[in-house]
């Protein structure tokens, strides 16, 4: 070497981007398992309760592929791989080693991409909800795909290998499209005697002479019990009538149910809602459908949100009068029955479940918390789960 001259800058083993991919690598991986454990072992994930964006979008059937397998399971293996192949993309490692460890980045960079993208179109126009931890997984995906194909190699595998994994993302979204997952429902039975109820004397849906009355625990502020809610009326239908539904309260809040274990936002007005629909009961029993029928529904096209505590106080009125109203409240029908319907409550609830258990169908001394998509999957749980005769 002539004494004037210097040697060419040595690039670093693990120049900055290299520690980035490392770390996002790592997030994603966190952020899949941590979802993963949530799918399989259930209840909430921590910061997000029942009725939530995350209990909405972790509780579709878009958060599983055919019911089956968990997306962030997948995404867990993926980025695990990312991590892995990360290792190897370094100075000192050999060019046949490298170049294989980077069209296994560049795959996995492009299917985590077109998989985020597909997943944030679920939540915004489809589930209407969005889950934080899905988002963070989502973006990680998306700052990862940029930063591969910014300091990826150049060439044709720069080109190819995020297209395949681009594809891989529509196969995805393809089969969970294609194939919805079986009737889903979480079920026991009850091992003391449940509260005895009447259909003649307390709310009903359909008629109370039908062969099978099936008894219904419900929140006015779960989501999942409005999504029921919509397909009651048909289910009746095609049973001819042969199925009725008693209407029973249990409200997500340990102000008047004692298995809450802890007090939600989401349900901070689940007790007082409850007994305005038993007082609009009392007071008008013809009234209290109307009053059913608008608490759960909303403005067309958009994502259902529960009525407030002053609108449905409004609603009531309207109904029933004020004095009637105030008058029913005051009935200690209203306070035996609510607990009544917290008892059945507390004797179908599950080892595995969270403390948000509705809605609860319960037949006999057999109950179900279902998750139908549709009326088809409806009928099947009542027949699956709780034994139901087919209409």
């Amino acid at each position: 070497m002539l004494p004037d001259e210097t040697p060419a800058p040595r690039e670093p083993s693990w120049p900055w981007w290299r520690w980035a991919l490392t770390a996002l690598s790592a997030l994603g991986f966190v952020l899949s398992c941590y979802l993963s454990w949530h799918a399989l072992r259930g209840g909430s994930v921590i910061g997000c309760g029942g009725g939530s964006g995350c209990d909405q979008v972790l509780s579709s059937r878009w958060s599983s592929v055919g019911g089956i397998m968990p997306v962030s399971g997948l995404a867990a293996g993926a980025y695990l791989a990312l991590l892995v192949a990360g290792l190897f993309v370094g100075p000192n490692i050999p060019e046949a080693d490298r170049r294989l460890a980077w069209g296994a980045i560049l795959l996995l960079a492009g299917a985590a991409a077109g998989s985020a993208v597909w997943f944030i179109i679920v939540q915004k126009w489809i589930v209407h909800a969005f889950c934080p931890y899905c988002m963070a997984t989502h973006i990680t995906g998306l700052l990862l795909a940029a930063l591969v194909l910014w300091r990826g190699p150049r060439g044709w595998l720069r080109c190819l290998s995020p297209a395949l994994g681009l594809l891989l993302a529509g196969i995805l979204a393809a089969c969970q499209i294609a194939f919805a997952p079986r009737a889903v429902f979480l079920n026991g039975e009850s091992t003391s005697a449940l509260p005895a109820v009447e259909p003649r004397a307390v709310p009903l849906i359909g008629s109370a002479s039908a062969p099978s009355i099936i008894t219904l625990l419900f929140d006015y502020e779960c989501p999942h019990c409005q999504h029921v809610h919509s397909m009651l009326q048909e289910v009746i239908s095609r049973y001819h009538g042969k199925v009725a539904f008693v209407l029973c309260p249990a409200p997500l809040n340990n102000q008047c149910n004692p298995y809450i274990s802890r007090q939600v936002e989401a349900f901070r007005d689940s007790c007082d809602l409850a007994k305005l629909g038993l007082a609009v009961w009392v007071a008008r029993r013809e009234a209290f459908s109307s009053f059913d029928d608008w608490m759960y529904s909303g403005d067309p096209g958009q994502p259902w949100r529960p009525r407030s505590l002053d609108a449905a106080r409004a609603k009531a009125v309207a109904l029933v009068g004020e004095k009637e109203l105030d008058t029913a409240l005051a009935d200690p029908w209203v306070g035996r029955f609510l607990q009544a319907s917290v008892r059945i409550y507390g004797n179908t609830v599950g080892p595995h479940e969270s403390g948000n258990a509705v809605p609860k169908l319960v037949f006999g001394t057999r109950w179900i918390t279902p998750e139908p998509a549709d009326t088809e999957d409806f009928i099947s749980i009542l027949q699956e789960g709780l034994g139901v005769p087919k209409p």
